[in-house]
């Protein structure tokens, strides 16, 4: 063979170089830098994943011929394609139907067959992408079922390769390390290997909108997720591949956030990534702001923007989502908010007694209120839970509303679009709007409804 040449295209994973932006951080007292994922030859940090998950398959009894499963938002699905393709294997992935026509004619490149699959269903329904996959992997003989979600191989690749490549180049240099939290392979991994060399670097994931992530970090709740635009990050479970105690601090960002800071990472930083990489970004930009502090930030930027071509760099698909400043459409959490009737909004404390909340919901005219500790967001208590706790008889009025606290609720930012707002309620009793803890504001589907009728109303004078 050639002096400098690889024997195939899987040697040619990982090195991927570390580079500093300059004018997105403008203004800001930490440097940030980022880590090229997207040019690894598979097009994302996935490539470091499958190769690890299908060298663990192979040890475990994978034969050539077999046929490799997954469930994949693309990036997975392409890596293990691109692997399959130079060892002989057949590949099946199943997607959700909000991934980019890009992503599916990616795999069906590669000579994958692709089934597609409603998104808007919960995790154990029959018909979502997860279920599909476990169907067709039990259905397949000689089938590898790469299952990242719950696959320890996925983390275990970052500890090997991603998190040692990453030492080499910062070293002790690094404080802060941040990625965008999906399988959490990366999160995890990283984390575990640069802890192990300096325990006091922090570990920030990124969340968007409508995943679970967020408020269980912040509240220990699980509360109702809901459909977001941003691919390749947040979840509506919760894949034991996801080490949450590694985290130090969780930042959350909405697809207009993640969509904007993509485009002006390709235009002003010649960084040509997809939405996930955004993401990361604009999280990192929220958590420098917050910290104020001089510190070597490290972001990872998963895959490149030619996936996207056709949504995020779509001048008419980001107006018809709202996500261009001509376009308002129905206006924002904050807008409706506004013409709410103004006051604080009105909260429980966790160790408060259910006769106080009852006199707090009499005297306010409200059927629920947040339950806060310490100042941080701890749930939600309704009418009909201090009803129930008193018919059964299992407590008394001087008993504390603590245990009564439920998640039946989502929660949403100020900025969050009155479109996803629709969904969000048609799926959660009630929204809370929370800003860094902060609860703001209390939005109900009368609430919403007001706001749209003041708006289908025309302005008289």
């Amino acid at each position: 063979m050639m002096r400098g040449a690889r024997s195939d295209i899987t040697k040619a994973v990982g090195d991927t170089p570390i580079v500093k932006l300059n004018r997105v951080t403008e203004g800001l007292e930490s440097d940030i830098y980022v880590k090229c994922e997207y040019l690894n030859p598979g097009g994302s940090h996935k490539d470091r994943v499958a190769l690890n998950m299908i060298r663990d398959a192979e040890a475990n009894g994978l034969k050539p011929g077999g046929t490799i499963v997954e469930a994949t938002s693309g990036n997975t699905g392409a890596a293990l394609a691109m692997v399959a393709a130079i060892r002989g294997y057949k590949c099946v992935f199943v997607m959700p139907d909000k991934m980019s026509q890009e992503k599916i004619a990616t795999l069906r490149a590669y000579g994958a067959r692709v089934v597609v699959c409603p998104t808007a269903v919960e995790p154990d329904d029959p018909r979502s992408y997860y279920q599909v996959a476990k169907r067709i992997a039990d259905e397949t003989p000689n089938c590898f079922y790469a299952n990242q979600y719950h696959n320890p191989s996925n983390p275990e690749a970052h500890v090997r390769s991603t998190g040692p490549e990453i030492w080499a180049q910062c070293g002790d240099e690094l404080d802060v390390f941040v990625a965008g939290m999906g399988t959490g392979g990366t999160l995890s991994g990283i984390g575990k290997f640069l802890k192990e060399r300096k325990p006091e670097i922090k570990m920030v994931g990124v969340d968007p909108v409508g995943s679970l992530y967020y408020d269980y970090v912040k509240t220990q709740r699980i509360t109702k997720p809901f459909a977001y635009k941003v691919e390749g990050i947040g979840e509506d479970f919760f894949p034991s591949t996801m080490n949450l105690k590694i985290i130090d601090d969780i930042i959350r960002v909405d697809d207009k956030e993640c969509f904007l800071m993509t485009r002006d990472l390709v235009r002003l930083e010649g960084l040509f990534v997809g939405g996930s990489g955004g993401a990361a970004v604009a999280g990192a930009i929220k958590y420098a702001r917050q910290s104020g502090k001089k510190e070597n930030i490290l972001v990872l930027l998963p895959d490149g923007a030619s996936k996207y071509i056709s949504k995020i760099f779509n001048d008419d698909w980001m107006r018809e989502n709202g996500f261009l400043e001509e376009d308002k459409g129905l206006g924002t959490v904050r807008d409706l908010l506004a013409v709410k009737p103004s006051g604080a909004v009105v909260t429980a404390d966790a160790n408060a007694r259910v006769r106080e909340v009852i006199d707090m919901m009499k005297s306010h005219g409200i059927s629920q209120l947040p339950v806060t500790q310490d100042g941080k967001l701890r749930g939600m208590v309704h009418e009909i839970d201090l009803l129930r706790h008193l018919v059964t008889g299992s407590g008394t009025l001087d008993s504390s509303i603590g245990g009564l606290v439920e998640s039946d609720y989502a929660t949403v930012t100020p900025a969050t679009k009155v479109e996803l707002l629709k969904g969000v309620l048609s799926d959660a009793k009630i929204a809370l709007v929370v800003d860094k803890e902060t609860v703001l504001g209390v939005v109900s589907k009368i609430d919403l409804i007001d706001y749209l009728a003041r708006k289908a109303t025309p302005a008289i004078g």
